[in-house]
Parts: C-alpha cells; structure tokens; sequence
C-alpha cells in the first residue's frame, strides 16, 4: 500500500498533528541510533548525547561514519513542526576516529533560513571531553510545504537497544542487502525507513551509502582496516517507490586514501536518481 504524503492534510489540523505524531515515533532512524531532538521530543532540551555502541563502529574500531549522519541530519535549520523539510547536501569530516569515545554530542548551529532553503552545520564533540572535536558537519535543506500553526513536541517513544558486541550491523537492521549483480540495496520503500512526505528517510540512505562505500574500497585493497575521513551526500530527488540500488566506483590516491562515488537509484521509480554520495577512506596497510 503506498504511503501517504502528509501534505495531504496540511488544511486538518488536528489530523495533521497525529499522522506526524505516528510517522516521527515510527521512524526507525532517529530511534535506533539514539538521537532526540530538542526542537521536535517532548523532554529533549537542546542538544542531548548518543551513546556510542558497538554497531557503531567499523572493522579497526574507529566511528562509522552514518550513525554521526543520522545524529546531525542537517536539515537546514527547520524542524517537522515548522515546515516539510526536505534534506539537499550533507557532509562530514572526521577529524578523530574516536576509538575511546562512549558518547557523542551534537551541537547544532542555523546558519541562514530563507523562504524556502536553509543552512545548518553542527560540532560533534566527545560528550564526556567537550573540547575533544570528533567530526564537522555541514547540510542545506529546503522546505516542500508549509505546516498547521501551533503544532506541539512528539512524545517518548524511546527504542532500547542494549549494547552488545552481538548487536546486528546497522546494514542488516536498516534492511540492505546484496543484490543481483552484488550491488547494495535498500528494499521498497514502508512506514519505518520513510519521512513523513512518504519518500526514503535519510537514515537508511546513509547506512546502505556506507556500506556500499566500504565494500568499494575494500575491493581495492583487499581488506576492510580502513576509516571514512570525509562524505558528501546529495539528496537528488524524493525516494518514493524502491527497491533502491547504489551503483558505485572506487580508485586508491596518494598516502593510503581511497576514494569512492556513488548513485542510488529507484528502481521501482523507472530508475530515477535519487542520491549521489562520495567518501575518503584512510587505509591501514
């Protein structure tokens, strides 16, 4: 059954208020990684600390580089309550891989808010060694739609995720597989890994960009000790049918860096583009 763009009820107030209440506490992303946002959770004040677990770490036990995705989306600075946001370009630069780091904090700062497109960036800081600078991030958003006035903060609706080193890896749980031709994929599009416009969530795109990534440049040198150091993504259209494949392509530079670039299409969509994504990989020889 496809999937209801919430815009659809922009004139309903209060019919409004709940498919945002069910989509936001239904979505996976946010809820598995951990994060709460201060401008959408009842409860969250300003910026709040993720706990770095298991699954949030690559092969040589430094940060992955998704899970600091999904905690700064970078949305260009406006939330669900104020308008339908829609993500442009984000990108991340990992200064230290954090192989010592328990949790994250990030600081979120609006740069610019149009009428329509928004800049954000965010600090994403040891939480336990605030002057400890982990990664920088950047993104651009644009809003799709304008909001009922007077909307009002999400409920709890916490997801406990035990840390284990038995914890699945984030690739399986955002549904990814490998598929015809080995090619990564994401699997049509349902209510979990969707935004509330009914198009493919950023979280999922992250996790199976990544792991796409990784097995590109793993490919090349034939292991997989390596650490993302930076990725740039671009949101090119709404993901709104799946499956969705990530083609990609991979070349080794100077200093033991690799570097790769990617497309997601929608296949079920007539293949339409709907990201292209590039990453810098340190390669542990």
């Amino acid at each position: 059954m496809a999937l209801r763009d919430i815009r659809e009820l922009k004139d309903d107030k209060a019919a409004y208020a709940a498919e945002l209440e069910r989509r936001w506490t239904g979505l996976l992303s946010y809820r598995y990684i951990g994060r709460r946002d201060g401008s959408m959770d009842v409860g969250a004040e300003g910026d709040t600390a993720v706990q770095v677990r298991h699954d949030f770490r690559n092969p040589i036990g430094g940060l992955m580089v998704a899970p600091l995705a999904i905690a700064s989306p970078e949305g260009g600075g406006r939330s669900d309550l104020q308008a339908v946001p829609n993500p442009v370009i984000h990108s991340a630069q990992i200064l230290d891989a954090g192989h010592d780091v328990q949790r994250i904090e990030v600081r979120s700062e609006t740069l610019k808010l149009g009428r329509q497109m928004g800049f954000s960036r965010s600090l994403i800081v040891d939480a336990d060694r605030p002057e400890r600078v982990v990664a920088i991030t950047e993104g651009q958003g644009v809003s799709i739609g304008d909001v009922p006035e007077g909307l009002e903060k999400m409920p709890e609706h916490r997801l406990e995720v035990v840390d284990s080193p038995d914890l699945p890896p984030l690739w399986e749980v955002f549904g990814a597989f490998r598929g015809p031709g080995g090619h990564w994929m994401l699997p049509e599009l349902s209510a979990e890994f969707a935004s509330p416009d009914a198009a493919l969530h950023i979280g999922p795109q992250h996790v199976v960009l990544e792991r796409a990534a990784t097995d590109l440049a793993a490919s090349l040198v034939r292991h997989e000790r390596l650490q993302i150091r930076t990725w740039h993504i671009m949101f090119l259209a709404r993901g709104k049918i799946g499956p969705f494949r990530v083609d990609g392509q991979g070349w080794r530079g100077d200093d033991g860096r690799v570097g790769v670039r990617m497309l997601m299409v929608d296949e079920g969509n007539g293949g339409r583009l709907v990201t292209s994504g590039s990453a810098v990989f340190d390669c542990a020889d």
